[in-house]
């Protein structure tokens, strides 16, 4: 444990917290279900935007912006999949398009291959038994 900061083992434990939290109980309200897939996003964004400085700026400002703008990603998504308010969900598909497309420029103007395009999930993903999601996501950090 000595290896690691206490700001990045509080940014572990926020993020295995949020873990807990995104497959919320099926009881649970829409509000509930979003803020819990929120603060997930939140803190996946955080721990990921924590990188060991290289010297290379253009490299450092990518991998830094890079989860900032997934996290505007998953955010939209967890609104996408809990709101009925159509001008929000209208802005959540456009910030989803210009947040993929700013991703996909930062990695080409520092030579990074750009990732294997899929759809965004806008229905949570299916639960196995054991409580956890069967879909796998990667996230580049």
């Amino acid at each position: 444990m000595s290896f690691i900061s206490s700001r990045k083992s509080a940014t572990l434990l926020a993020v295995l917290a949020a873990v807990g939290l995104s497959t919320p109980l099926a009881a649970s309200t829409p509000a509930e279900q979003f803020m819990a897939e929120n603060d997930a996003a939140m803190a996946r964004m955080h721990a990921a935007m924590e990188i060991p400085p290289t010297g290379d700026i253009d490299r450092d400002f990518v991998a830094m912006m890079i989860p900032h703008h997934q996290g505007g990603i998953d955010m939209a998504v967890a609104v996408l999949r809990h709101s009925q308010n159509d001008q929000i969900r209208r802005l959540a598909q456009e910030i989803i398009v210009e947040q993929q497309e700013e991703i996909a420029a930062m990695r080409l103007a520092v030579g990074e291959p750009l990732p294997a395009s899929a759809p965004a999930p806008t229905h949570p993903p299916p639960v196995a038994p054991s409580g956890r999601e069967t879909a796998h996501h990667h996230h580049e950090g």
